[in-house]
Protein backbone atom coordinates (compact mmCIF):
# COMPACT_ATOMS: atom_id res chain seq x y z
CA UNK A 1 0.00 0.00 0.00
CA UNK A 2 1.13 3.52 -0.67
CA UNK A 3 2.17 5.94 2.04
CA UNK A 4 -0.52 8.32 0.78
CA UNK A 5 -3.17 5.72 1.59
CA UNK A 6 -1.74 5.38 5.09
CA UNK A 7 -1.68 9.12 5.73
CA UNK A 8 -5.20 9.54 4.38
CA UNK A 9 -6.69 6.96 6.74
CA UNK A 10 -4.75 8.08 9.78
CA UNK A 11 -6.27 11.55 9.42
CA UNK A 12 -9.71 10.20 10.30
CA UNK A 13 -11.11 8.89 13.55
CA UNK A 14 -12.31 5.32 13.86
CA UNK A 15 -15.86 6.70 14.17
CA UNK A 16 -15.57 8.52 10.85
CA UNK A 17 -14.11 5.42 9.23
CA UNK A 18 -16.87 3.17 10.58
CA UNK A 19 -19.52 5.58 9.26
CA UNK A 20 -17.87 5.46 5.84
CA UNK A 21 -17.74 1.66 5.84
CA UNK A 22 -21.41 1.47 6.82
CA UNK A 23 -22.24 3.65 3.81
CA UNK A 24 -20.28 1.20 1.66
CA UNK A 25 -22.43 -1.68 2.91
CA UNK A 26 -20.03 -3.12 5.49
CA UNK A 27 -22.59 -4.00 8.17
CA UNK A 28 -20.19 -4.08 11.12
CA UNK A 29 -18.49 -0.86 10.02
CA UNK A 30 -15.14 -2.58 10.37
CA UNK A 31 -15.46 -2.32 14.16
CA UNK A 32 -13.97 -5.04 16.39
CA UNK A 33 -15.90 -4.50 19.65
CA UNK A 34 -14.55 -4.23 23.17
CA UNK A 35 -10.88 -3.74 22.33
CA UNK A 36 -9.35 -0.70 24.01
CA UNK A 37 -6.04 1.12 24.39
CA UNK A 38 -4.33 -0.24 27.51
CA UNK A 39 -0.89 1.33 27.13
CA UNK A 40 -1.10 4.98 26.13
CA UNK A 41 -3.13 7.81 27.57
CA UNK A 42 -4.22 11.15 26.28
CA UNK A 43 -6.29 12.40 23.39
CA UNK A 44 -5.01 12.09 19.86
CA UNK A 45 -3.35 8.68 20.16
CA UNK A 46 -3.98 6.89 16.88
CA UNK A 47 -2.26 4.12 14.96
CA UNK A 48 -2.69 3.02 11.36
CA UNK A 49 -0.93 0.28 9.46
CA UNK A 50 -1.28 -2.98 7.53
CA UNK A 51 -2.37 -6.05 9.48
CA UNK A 52 0.10 -8.81 10.31
CA UNK A 53 -2.10 -11.58 11.69
CA UNK A 54 -1.47 -14.17 14.39
CA UNK A 55 -3.79 -17.06 15.30
CA UNK A 56 -3.58 -18.37 18.86
CA UNK A 57 -4.94 -21.75 19.97
CA UNK A 58 -5.28 -23.55 23.28
CA UNK A 59 -2.27 -25.73 24.09
CA UNK A 60 -4.68 -28.65 24.36
CA UNK A 61 -5.20 -28.32 20.60
CA UNK A 62 -2.48 -30.66 19.39
CA UNK A 63 -3.77 -30.80 15.82
CA UNK A 64 -3.27 -27.11 15.00
CA UNK A 65 -0.05 -26.14 13.17
CA UNK A 66 3.02 -25.09 15.14
CA UNK A 67 5.37 -22.21 14.39
CA UNK A 68 9.10 -22.71 14.01
CA UNK A 69 9.92 -19.05 14.78
CA UNK A 70 8.50 -16.48 17.17
CA UNK A 71 5.89 -14.40 15.39
CA UNK A 72 7.29 -11.13 16.75
CA UNK A 73 10.62 -11.84 15.06
CA UNK A 74 8.92 -11.90 11.64
CA UNK A 75 6.77 -8.79 12.06
CA UNK A 76 7.24 -6.45 9.06
CA UNK A 77 8.27 -2.82 9.36
CA UNK A 78 5.31 -0.55 10.11
CA UNK A 79 2.81 -3.37 10.59
CA UNK A 80 0.13 -3.67 13.23
CA UNK A 81 0.09 -7.13 14.75
CA UNK A 82 -3.46 -8.47 15.01
CA UNK A 83 -3.76 -11.40 17.42
CA UNK A 84 -6.84 -13.60 17.77
CA UNK A 85 -6.90 -15.63 20.99
CA UNK A 86 -9.49 -18.23 22.03
CA UNK A 87 -12.28 -16.41 23.89
CA UNK A 88 -12.24 -18.93 26.75
CA UNK A 89 -8.57 -18.26 27.53
CA UNK A 90 -8.05 -16.10 30.62
CA UNK A 91 -4.30 -15.70 30.18
CA UNK A 92 -2.36 -12.97 28.40
CA UNK A 93 -0.97 -13.61 24.92
CA UNK A 94 1.22 -10.49 24.88
CA UNK A 95 3.69 -9.08 27.39
CA UNK A 96 6.42 -6.54 27.87
CA UNK A 97 9.15 -8.57 26.20
CA UNK A 98 7.01 -8.92 23.08
CA UNK A 99 6.44 -5.17 23.06
CA UNK A 100 10.20 -4.63 23.22
CA UNK A 101 10.68 -7.03 20.31
CA UNK A 102 7.95 -5.46 18.22
CA UNK A 103 9.29 -1.99 18.89
CA UNK A 104 12.77 -3.11 17.84
CA UNK A 105 11.29 -4.18 14.51
CA UNK A 106 9.50 -0.80 14.14
CA UNK A 107 6.01 -2.28 14.31
CA UNK A 108 3.30 0.36 14.71
CA UNK A 109 1.34 -1.42 17.46
CA UNK A 110 -0.59 -4.52 18.44
CA UNK A 111 -4.33 -5.24 18.50
CA UNK A 112 -5.35 -8.25 20.58
CA UNK A 113 -8.67 -10.06 20.55
CA UNK A 114 -7.68 -11.39 23.95
CA UNK A 115 -5.63 -10.29 26.94
CA UNK A 116 -2.20 -8.80 27.60
CA UNK A 117 -0.08 -8.27 30.71
CA UNK A 118 2.84 -6.10 31.90
CA UNK A 119 0.85 -2.89 31.46
CA UNK A 120 3.50 -0.75 33.14
CA UNK A 121 6.13 -1.96 30.67
CA UNK A 122 4.01 -1.10 27.64
CA UNK A 123 3.38 2.35 29.07
CA UNK A 124 7.05 2.86 29.87
CA UNK A 125 7.99 1.91 26.31
CA UNK A 126 5.14 4.04 24.90
CA UNK A 127 4.08 1.23 22.58
CA UNK A 128 0.44 1.15 21.45
CA UNK A 129 -1.29 -1.97 22.82
CA UNK A 130 -5.00 -2.50 22.26
CA UNK A 131 -6.64 -5.48 23.98
CA UNK A 132 -9.93 -6.80 25.35
CA UNK A 133 -8.46 -7.00 28.83
CA UNK A 134 -5.45 -8.00 30.89
CA UNK A 135 -4.28 -10.86 33.08
CA UNK A 136 -1.43 -11.80 35.40
CA UNK A 137 -1.07 -15.15 33.61
CA UNK A 138 1.47 -15.60 30.84
CA UNK A 139 0.96 -17.47 27.62
CA UNK A 140 2.35 -20.84 28.69
CA UNK A 141 0.91 -23.31 29.55
CA UNK A 142 -2.46 -22.08 28.33
CA UNK A 143 -2.18 -20.94 24.72
CA UNK A 144 0.31 -20.94 21.88
CA UNK A 145 0.70 -19.20 18.51
CA UNK A 146 -0.30 -21.51 15.68
CA UNK A 147 -0.35 -19.59 12.37
CA UNK A 148 0.74 -16.23 11.02
CA UNK A 149 -0.29 -14.14 8.03
CA UNK A 150 -3.59 -15.93 7.52
CA UNK A 151 -7.13 -14.47 7.36
CA UNK A 152 -8.69 -14.16 10.80
CA UNK A 153 -12.41 -14.16 11.56
CA UNK A 154 -12.75 -12.24 14.82
CA UNK A 155 -16.03 -12.74 16.64
CA UNK A 156 -17.49 -10.38 19.25
CA UNK A 157 -17.37 -11.57 22.85
CA UNK A 158 -20.03 -11.12 25.52
CA UNK A 159 -19.27 -9.98 29.07
CA UNK A 160 -18.31 -13.54 30.06
CA UNK A 161 -15.72 -13.80 27.32
CA UNK A 162 -17.85 -16.03 25.15
CA UNK A 163 -18.61 -15.49 21.49
CA UNK A 164 -22.00 -13.92 20.78
CA UNK A 165 -24.01 -13.28 17.66
CA UNK A 166 -25.35 -9.75 18.12
CA UNK A 167 -22.76 -8.35 15.73
CA UNK A 168 -21.33 -9.99 12.60
CA UNK A 169 -17.70 -11.08 12.89
CA UNK A 170 -14.92 -9.05 11.30
CA UNK A 171 -12.66 -10.75 8.78
CA UNK A 172 -9.10 -9.43 8.90
CA UNK A 173 -6.91 -10.34 5.93
CA UNK A 174 -3.15 -9.75 6.07
CA UNK A 175 -2.49 -6.32 4.62
CA UNK A 176 -5.91 -4.89 5.50
CA UNK A 177 -5.58 -1.47 7.08
CA UNK A 178 -6.04 -1.35 10.85
CA UNK A 179 -6.86 1.95 12.52
CA UNK A 180 -7.16 2.32 16.29
CA UNK A 181 -7.70 5.29 18.59
CA UNK A 182 -9.40 6.12 21.90
CA UNK A 183 -12.81 5.15 20.47
CA UNK A 184 -11.79 1.66 19.37
CA UNK A 185 -10.48 -0.45 16.52
CA UNK A 186 -11.58 -0.73 12.89
CA UNK A 187 -10.42 -2.80 9.92
CA UNK A 188 -10.52 -1.31 6.42
CA UNK A 189 -10.36 -4.00 3.71
CA UNK A 190 -7.69 -3.53 1.08
CA UNK A 191 -9.07 -1.79 -1.97
CA UNK A 192 -11.49 0.40 0.00
CA UNK A 193 -8.95 2.88 1.40
CA UNK A 194 -9.55 5.66 -1.12
CA UNK A 195 -13.34 5.37 -1.02
CA UNK A 196 -13.36 5.24 2.78
CA UNK A 197 -11.17 8.34 2.99
CA UNK A 198 -13.43 10.19 0.56
CA UNK A 199 -16.61 9.35 2.44
CA UNK A 200 -15.00 10.04 5.82
CA UNK A 201 -14.00 13.52 4.62
CA UNK A 202 -17.55 14.20 3.46
CA UNK A 203 -18.94 12.94 6.76
CA UNK A 204 -16.61 15.17 8.73
CA UNK A 205 -17.64 18.22 6.71
CA UNK A 206 -21.32 17.44 7.30
CA UNK A 207 -20.79 16.97 11.03
CA UNK A 208 -18.97 20.29 11.28
CA UNK A 209 -22.01 22.02 9.79
CA UNK A 210 -24.29 20.10 12.15
CA UNK A 211 -22.20 21.08 15.15
CA UNK A 212 -22.38 24.74 14.17
CA UNK A 213 -26.17 24.66 13.79
CA UNK A 214 -26.77 22.68 16.98
CA UNK A 215 -24.60 25.07 18.99
CA UNK A 216 -26.65 27.89 17.46
CA UNK A 217 -29.78 26.36 18.99
CA UNK A 218 -31.38 24.94 15.84
CA UNK A 219 -32.05 21.60 17.48
CA UNK A 220 -30.66 18.13 16.85
CA UNK A 221 -33.67 16.73 15.01
CA UNK A 222 -34.05 19.68 12.68
CA UNK A 223 -30.33 19.83 12.02
CA UNK A 224 -30.10 16.11 11.25
CA UNK A 225 -33.09 16.33 8.95
CA UNK A 226 -31.51 19.22 7.08
CA UNK A 227 -27.95 17.95 6.77
CA UNK A 228 -27.92 14.21 7.42
CA UNK A 229 -31.10 12.96 5.84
Amino acid sequence: MSSSATSALINFSTCEISDALIKLGVLHGGHIPDIHNVSLSGNGTRICGPAYTVKMVLTSNTEAPKLSVHFVDTAPLGCILVIDAPPEAKNAVWGGLMTAGAQARSAAGVIISGRCRDLAEHRLLQFPVYARGHSTLGQAPFTRPSEINIPLVIHPWDVRGQEQDAMPPVRVVPGDWMVADEDGVVCVPRGLEARVSELAAKGRATDEICMFDIKAGKGVQATFRLHRA
